[in-house]
């Protein structure tokens, strides 16, 4: 894939935000041939330091809620000016994905890049929690990291020199995932598939100079790139 959306942005600036593999590169793939329409009301959930929420205001053209528990609302408003966005465009929002603080269904559509896997395990999860503030025939478009196969009966050691049993158990294939959405009927599956990023945004990762990039690099540089890949889940609500 060539993300011609993507590298229109700064690497420095993409580097110093990004909280893990290339979060736009992911999004860029992800809404390729996307179903949301241009001016339509987006929840980026689990938003981080807002690099993502920015792609999609000036890339697809939405209003976006820039919703994460973790990131500063203030210092993502500050970033969001500076890259020269309106504030009735990008509204930062403190949130825990668990309590979302918005009207049943208030959102065209939801992007939620490399988190669901924290919050969305929970086979209630979905139905309870999430697609109450999705409008009827809006969508949901997911991507998380995932193993190619499942082997939490047997972890490859390359995998545990950077990641404890305990944080592996965020990541798994399409299998469980097809599992889990099914346990909501309201959200029908338009596709869950292997993303074609995997390689690329995990070298950009890499290549930061952050202290969670570093500990990642001893299982990618034992090859435990083979094992991984990004999972993406697109969802339809009836």
């Amino acid at each position: 894939m060539e993300y011609k959306r993507s590298k229109k942005y700064d690497t420095k600036i993409v580097n110093e935000k990004i909280m893990g593999p290339n979060p736009i590169k992911l999004t860029e793939e992800l809404l390729e041939n996307n179903k949301i329409p241009t001016g339509s009301t987006v929840m980026d959930l689990g938003s981080g330091q807002g690099i993502t929420s920015v792609f999609l205001v000036k890339e697809y053209g939405f209003r976006v809620f820039a919703s994460d528990l973790w990131s500063n609302p203030s210092e993502n408003m500050k970033f969001f000016e500076t890259m020269g966005l309106d504030k009735n465009k990008i509204i930062p929002i403190h949130a825990d994905a668990n309590e979302l603080p918005f009207a049943e269904e208030f959102f065209d559509a939801v992007v939620c890049m490399d988190s669901y896997n924290y919050f969305g395990r929970d086979k209630e999860y979905l139905g309870n929690k999430l697609l109450p503030f999705v409008k009827h025939g809006g969508y949901i478009y997911i991507a998380v990291p995932g193993m190619k196969k499942d082997l939490h009966d047997n972890l490859p050691k390359e995998l545990l020199l950077s990641w404890t049993p305990e944080q592996l158990d965020y990541i798994h294939d399409t299998a469980y995932w097809k599992d889990i959405i099914s346990a909501t009927p309201e959200a029908e599956i338009v596709s869950i598939h292997e993303m074609e990023s995997n390689e690329e945004v995990w070298n950009d990762w890499l290549k930061c100079d952050n202290e969670y990039a570093k500990g990642d690099r001893k299982t990618m540089e034992a090859g435990g790139g083979k094992y991984l890949n990004f999972i993406a889940i697109i969802l339809f609500r009836k």
